[in-house]
């Protein structure tokens, strides 16, 4: 069997990894083709070697485009792909444009689309990843949820009708976690930082929704400096947060530091007391490590976490962040099997080959 994967950017491979394994355990001949669209220059040599992650067979160099360019210059490119390695399966992740672009190109040639974290849903039509997510999946033949919440979406949206089949493996990114965290010792980065375990709080800001709205920025980050009066806030700053900090003029107190890798921010979330963030996969990870995790967004696609009270939905409001802080700054959260076993790229690839 051959299983073309489509990727776009570092979390994806970090997670297509722990498939990789089991492709590579079950004698499945994976092609694996990175778009470029998230380009990362700390996706060197030292990175695949260091994380255990194939290097990819094709580097398309396609970002820097608006949606539509991107996603077309991507189909185009992985069309051509696709006719010549002639694939039993197409495999994409998530919700980038590179997943869209994956799957429609794949399907309108009749090579049949696998998805991995099928059936998130924001329910905000506003956001480019959820229009990604609803349309990757309606052209899917085998939709891999990694919960029973993104289950339950399918069904109520009707896929049981489609023609698809509807899995729940897990989660490959606690697969990841799980596999990875060993790497992660970072007493030194806290040294550094001067920083105590447990003592301090991880926050992490990047999302156009907070980033693009001044106010929204203003309000967050009046909160975050209000927090570092009690407790010391680590906020890894995006180069593009930081632009636009610098061009309102807002002042920081709290820690900030570059982007860190993968292990480094593994070790902030298993040494921090609290996360606070704007991210997707970073709600999961504090989850996956028993932290209280304060999501800085208007809705989560991570449902479960808020019903399990693992996770408290708080926006852009200081007011409503610092009390939010106050209630939970010292919680601990005992993780439950929302996302499976750790096991869920063994499951994906047995069910490509059955």
């Amino acid at each position: 069997m051959k299983i073309i994967t489509v990727l776009g950017a570092r979390p994806q491979f970090i997670k297509a990894a722990t498939v990789s394994r089991a492709f590579a355990k079950k004698k499945i001949t994976e092609v694996i083709v990175h778009t470029g669209q998230h380009f990362d220059e700390n996706m060197s040599d030292v990175f695949f070697r260091e994380m255990e992650i194939p290097k990819p067979d094709y580097f398309l160099e396609i970002n820097s485009l608006s949606h539509g360019a991107m996603t077309g210059r991507m189909m185009e490119r992985i069309e051509e792909v696709l006719l010549k390695e002639k694939p039993d399966w197409t495999l994409v992740y998530g919700d980038t444009n590179s997943t869209l672009a994956g799957a429609l190109a794949a399907s309108k040639i009749h090579v049949p689309v696998a998805h991995v974290e099928a059936g998130l849903r924001s329910f905000d039509m506003k956001m480019p990843e959820e229009i990604n997510r609803i349309l990757t999946d309606r052209v899917s033949r085998i939709l891999f949820c990694p919960t029973q919440t993104a289950v339950d979406n399918l069904q109520r949206e009707g896929f049981h009708q489609f023609g698809c089949r509807i899995e729940q493996p897990g989660d490959v990114m606690l697969d990841a976690v799980m596999f990875y965290r060993k790497k992660a010792t970072g007493t030194a980065l806290l040294s550094q930082l001067g920083v105590s375990k447990n003592q301090f709080v991880l926050a992490t800001l990047h999302r156009a929704e907070n980033t693009n709205d001044p106010n929204r920025l203003r309000s967050i980050l009046n909160a975050l400096n209000e927090i570092n009066r009690e407790m010391p806030v680590v906020l890894p700053l995006h180069p593009r947060t930081k632009n636009f900090i610098q061009s309102l003029d807002i002042s920081l107190a709290v820690k900030t530091i570059p982007p860190v890798g993968y292990f480094d921010m593994l070790s902030l979330i298993d040494n921090c007391r609290l996360v606070m963030t704007d991210s997707g996969g970073l709600q999961k990870e504090a989850y996956f490590f028993n932290k209280y995790c304060l999501t800085l967004r208007d809705q989560t696609e991570w449902v479960e976490l808020v019903e399990a009270q693992a996770n408290k939905i708080v926006g852009a409001d200081t007011e409503k962040i610092m009390s939010a802080f106050h209630e939970n700054k010292v919680t601990q959260i005992t993780a439950q099997s929302l996302y499976g076993q750790g096991d869920a790229a063994e499951k994906i690839a047995d069910s490509l080959l059955s």
